[in-house]
């Protein structure tokens, strides 16, 4: 009985679903298109990043193969020593040296990983990474002249079996022969295998591994064995699993691809505005309609259900177009412009795009959620509504009375305010992002009571034209809100973006300009980590012609934590009584006088300070020369290059507590009268010369800052994105809206107002309600820079910046949106003010 009951209305329901499409397909297009366009990019951006960071970390762990635990250096290398006392160690049942080192290639920018094993011990623990000889010449492992490598490594070189290769050693040339590939590699993985001693001798590390692999006993248990391990070894040596280097990775790069799904969602998010002003506007003009169906029995559920079901088909087929322009996008991506979408973290791979069915079925949720609660408020405000008012003409401003209510929006501006005091969860500023959004609702949920105020006190008798339009503003303020919430989203965020893109830029060329005081800067050529300049080589350097000051410093890592990536230690000339001559200091520094005695200073980048707790004046171990070495935060400095922390100290200490003497970098300031040019030709003239890379100030700041703009093309994309979402808003709303006056149009004819004047009412309106929209966009994108520059990029990046607002930009951006807005009502207004003037008054019942 309820079957047959039911079939009417499934029948209505098609009936009505059917003719809202095709009375107004354009603006369901437009729906559609804004919620394909948000799913699509946030899909894309998610499909790129997972699959780099699968691929980096599969490469990763291919380096490490079956081992069960692998002992490192808390620097980059250890003592070989430690490799027989590891393999006697009761529990092991194989321990297999490695040594690791970034070589650099001559011509190329990038160096080449090369791994010397124990090919005996390699092959029972990583047979993956073993060379593949010729038949003819299986010894040819163990030749000290021979190098294996991937087939990308082949490729990218230009070589061949049996072919020579040249790779640099500090400042000297090895000449090496290909004798075969590496029996499995990645795609895209580019690295080269040699013996062990090979590596050694060529490189320049004698006597040096960079860890040792362990296979364990079959009964140990792992995790116990681990902390045995770790307690007998101290704090020099560090004992990880294979799985931490999957951590690493994904902590080195959590920060950033939330941050990129975060801004590809934002047209979503704007979208999601969209669909409200446009579900919210068609619900207004067919609340006669409507009021009629309940007239004829239609329950209220019923009529909700029919309102929500128009909003899910927008976000079901706007979802499904979503993911697979998003498939198409992400694809296309990786083909041509790579995999880290600017951000340099998944060096040397090729993902492949493959098909994620939870992120699909996540996004498409998110898709068909946006439609679904852009279409709530209006339902319900259709099913609230009394039928005999509402089959009334002039009652559409009535149904909108709720969203003038200011409690909703001020507690979302209170909570997000609160927000912005909350810690990063998991490293992400996830607070932050909550509070963007709320401070966003809270705003666009303001409009319509700031409208009425507005329009309201500046209501006053002008020109015929100018006071029906700030008439109508004044009397109908949810309307022209609606009108308006695409464009306030839309602007907030492009002001807010564009605040903290600058801020970031302009901050990033002050801390250059700090940086960078010498006159020319010298360093290896792509140096990796195969040696440095020999103390005769540096005397030689600082006694050219034309040089008045070398300044060398040494660059290595230093890992403080197994489960995090390593941090960068810098040791280079500095003023103890002045480090802010060098560095770019954030606060008040530990004179020398404050010292205790045998103590050694160390200024730590902010990364530090939130990563590991630095502050000044705290006495931390570090695996620093001997057990006994104590040292001192004598200042926090600002760093942006390295975001998982920065130590650095004066190069006489470390030489002092390493014995290392090498030198990887120089700042040279030349002497009066002396040109760049004559430097480098005398450096140049050395023997060694040729193996060394120069830069002045002008181009180190010039690469920065594009590498700086490459990183950020993303959000200058989402921010034309979000000027397009908030323009097809106005001409959807504005078409919507004109429709349904179309009997106040009628009137304004017949008492004598021309089509051209209520054309020129349709541009005044949409031109006040614009600058209003600006107005409010600029105070509450201004609000959410604050928490972007102050909040989320620290607890992302773990550096600070100061603010800068690009007036210029912003202003550009407004006219263009005034411009677009009154033009597109226009457009839109075209149609209505077509129609009979007698046939149009008719339809006031």
């Amino acid at each position: 009985m309820s079957t047959v009951a039911s079939r009417p209305f499934d029948t209505l329901t098609r009936w009505l679903l059917g003719a809202q499409w095709r009375s107004h397909r354009g603006r369901a297009l437009v729906a559609m298109l804004t919620i394909a366009l948000g799913v699509g990019l946030g899909y894309a951006v998610q499909l790129i990043n997972g699959a780099a960071f699968n691929e980096f970390s599969a490469a990763a762990r291919s380096l490490s193969g079956q081992a069960d635990l692998q002992v490192r250096g808390a620097q980059a290398f250890i003592d070989e020593n430690v490799y027989p006392q590891l393999a006697a160690h009761a529990g092991v049942a194989i321990a297999s040296p490695v040594l690791e080192v970034d070589a650099a290639v001559p011509g190329k920018t990038a160096p080449l990983k090369v791994l010397g094993i124990d090919v005996f011990r390699a092959k029972r623990i990583a047979p993956d990474l073993t060379g593949v000889p010729s038949p003819n010449a299986p010894l040819d492992v163990l030749d000290d002249g021979a190098i294996f490598l991937s087939p990308a490594a082949l490729a990218w070189l230009g070589a061949r079996d049996g072919a020579a290769v040249e790779l640099q050693s500090g400042t000297s040339k090895v000449k090496l022969r290909v004798a075969g590939g590496i029996a499995r590699t990645r795609p895209g993985q580019r690295i080269a295998v040699m013996d062990i001693a090979a590596v050694q001798t060529h490189f320049s590390m004698t006597g040096k591994l960079s860890r040792v692999d362990l296979q364990l006993a079959r009964g140990v248990d792992r995790d116990a064995f681990r902390r045995t391990l770790q307690r007998e070894l101290g704090a020099r040596l560090v004992v990880t699993e294979t799985s931490d280097v999957e951590s690493r990775t994904d902590r080195l790069s959590r920060a950033y691809r939330i941050n990129m799904n975060v801004l590809a969602l934002v047209a979503l998010f704007t979208g999601a505005f969209l669909v409200f002003s446009t579900q919210a506007a068609g619900v207004v003009r067919r609340r006669a309609q409507f009021a009629m169906l309940r007239v004829l029995g239609m329950t209220r559920a019923a009529l909700v259900r029919q309102i929500m079901l128009e909003g899910a088909l927008l976000g079901v087929a706007g979802g499904v177009l979503g993911i697979a322009l998003g498939f198409a996008v992400a694809a296309f991506a990786l083909r041509f412009f790579g995999s880290d979408l600017g951000g340099g973290y998944f060096p040397g791979v090729e993902p492949r795009v493959a098909f994620e069915p939870v992120a699909s079925a996540i996004f498409l949720a998110l898709g068909i959620g946006v439609a679904l609660a852009g279409t709530l408020v209006p339902a319900l405000e259709a099913a609230r509504a009394r039928p005999a008012p509402a089959l009334k003409a002039g009652s559409e401003e009535a149904a909108l009375a709720p969203l003038g209510r200011p409690w909703p929006a001020l507690a979302c501006l209170a909570a997000g305010a609160a927000l912005t005091q909350a810690p990063p969860v998991f490293d992400a500023p996830i607070a932050g992002y909550v509070a963007v959004g709320l401070l966003l609702v809270g705003g666009i949920a303001l409009m319509p009571r700031v409208t009425a105020i507005v329009f309201r006190r500046t209501a006053k008798p002008r020109g015929a034209v100018a006071t029906l339009a700030l008439a109508r503003l004044a009397n109908a303020p949810g309307q022209a809100s609606i009108a308006m919430g695409g464009v306030l989203s839309s602007f907030t965020l492009i002001v807010a973006m564009a605040i903290m893109v600058t801020s970031f830029r302009v901050s990033v060329e002050d801390w250059l300009a700090h940086l960078l005081s010498a006159d020319l800067y010298v360093r290896m050529a792509s140096s990796g980590d195969t040696g440095g300049l020999r103390p005769d080589q540096q005397l030689l350097i600082a006694g050219a012609n034309g040089v008045a000051h070398a300044a060398f410093s040494r660059t290595s890592k230093l890992t403080l934590d197994a489960a995090k990536p390593p941090v960068a230690l810098i040791a280079r000339e500095l003023d103890a009584a002045d480090p802010g001559a060098t560095l770019q200091m954030t606060g008040d520094v530990l004179p020398p006088s404050s010292w205790r005695e045998g103590e050694t200073p160390v200024w730590a980048s902010e990364a530090m300070a939130d990563l590991y707790g630095y502050r000044v004046g705290e006495r931390v171990t570090l695996p620093i020369g001997g057990t006994g070495e104590r040292f001192v935060v004598a200042g926090i400095w600002r760093d942006y290059v390295r975001q998982t922390g920065a130590l650095q100290m004066r190069i006489a200490d470390y030489r002092r507590l390493t014995g290392d003497t090498a030198a990887t970098d120089i700042a040279i300031t030349l002497r009066a009268g002396s040109g760049a040019a004559q430097v480098i030709g005398a450096i140049r003239k050395l023997p060694f010369g040729d193996a060394l890379e120069f830069s002045e100030p002008g181009e180190i700041r010039a690469r920065t800052l594009t590498i700086f703009d490459r990183s950020f093309a993303v959000t200058y994309l989402l921010e034309a994105v979000a000027i397009v979402i908030g323009l097809f808003g106005v001409g959807a709303t504005f078409s919507m809206q004109t429709l349904a006056r179309s009997r106040e149009f009628g009137m304004l004819r017949h008492v004598g107002v021309t089509r051209a004047q209520i054309l020129a009412l349709l541009a005044s309106e949409a031109g006040w309600l614009t600058l209003l929209g600006i107005a409010m966009g600029c105070a509450l994108g201004f609000a959410i820079s604050l928490i972007l520059v102050f909040v989320v990029n620290p607890q992302s990046f773990h550096w600070s910046m100061s603010l800068h607002v690009p007036w210029t930009m912003i202003g550009a951006i407004a006219c263009v949106m005034l411009v677009s807005s009154c033009a597109t009502a226009l457009l839109a207004g075209r149609r209505a003010v077509s129609v009979d003037a007698v046939r149009a008054v008719r339809e006031d019942w």
